[in-house]
């Protein structure tokens, strides 16, 4: 087993650790690139609390992303696309969000996703408010660990067309941020956190679980207080703070 898929087995189960109320039974999935055209992706059906070696596929990035450029592609072709993706044609079928990894992996420069069904969260996007209250700050943590904004997709099916749709909620980040978004919020279905390295998808992730925390209770006392534009900008763009995030990305390795 090389020191990837070990780091994304570890990955995967604290990401599926039942107290953290973060995924459940086959909710969520990981993944991680190999730096050679390939990436690791939790195969369909896996648990992340007990997964397992066989529970991670490995993946050929062109497969997957060719069928996002295949006009003629659709729903009906999906599970043949995951079929031939695979490198070993007896490993397990990866699952069906490879498609989206494989977009944040190969062009939105993240070397490891996490994506899973944050009980926090999910209390938020799946309400009237959608992801609107994650569009401006709170506190500085966020910030610093999560990034100054983050990407929203609307709800669609799982697959090509959430992929595609994802696809082009990372380039127009990009285009209007001069780069690509640490969080990308669907609503009515959970977050995916983008990473460098496996300990800042984690840490992304419980960050956004604890912003997602403290915007409910806000909105319990009378509703949140952001904090303006320009506090925001500073906090992002401060020194010290662009000092923390390595500290805190290096942690825990």
């Amino acid at each position: 087993m090389n020191e990837t898929m070990q780091k994304l087995i570890k990955l995967s189960r604290e990401i599926g650790r039942e107290e953290r109320r973060l995924a459940i039974l086959g909710e969520g999935n990981t993944s991680a690139s190999l730096g050679d055209g390939t990436f690791l992706v939790k195969a369909s059906g896996a648990s992340l609390s007990t997964i397992e070696e066989a529970g991670i596929t490995r993946v050929k990035a062109d497969v997957a992303l060719a069928a996002l450029d295949d006009a003629s592609a659709d729903d009906t072709t999906v599970r043949a696309v995951l079929e031939a993706s695979r490198v070993d044609s007896n490993a397990k079928l990866p699952s069906v969000e490879t498609f989206l990894h494989a977009v944040c992996l190969f062009e939105a420069g993240a070397k490891w996703v996490g994506h899973c069904h944050a009980e926090s969260v999910l209390s938020i996007v799946c309400s009237e408010h959608g992801a609107k209250p994650f569009l401006k700050h709170l506190f500085p943590d966020a910030i610093v660990v999560c990034g100054r904004n983050i990407a929203v997709v609307p709800y669609l099916d799982p697959g090509l067309a959430l992929a595609r749709e994802f696809r082009k909620a990372l380039h127009a980040h990009h285009a209007q941020y001069g780069s690509f978004p640490k969080v990308v919020l669907m609503e009515n279905h959970g977050p995916v956190a983008l990473g460098a390295s496996d300990t800042e998808v984690f840490n992304i992730l419980l960050m956004l679980d604890k912003w997602a925390r403290i915007i409910v209770g806000t909105l319990s006392v009378g509703g949140p207080k952001f904090l303006p534009s320009e506090v925001s900008d500073r906090i992002d763009n401060r020194p010290d703070e662009h000092y923390r995030r390595k500290q805190i990305a290096a942690q825990n390795k």
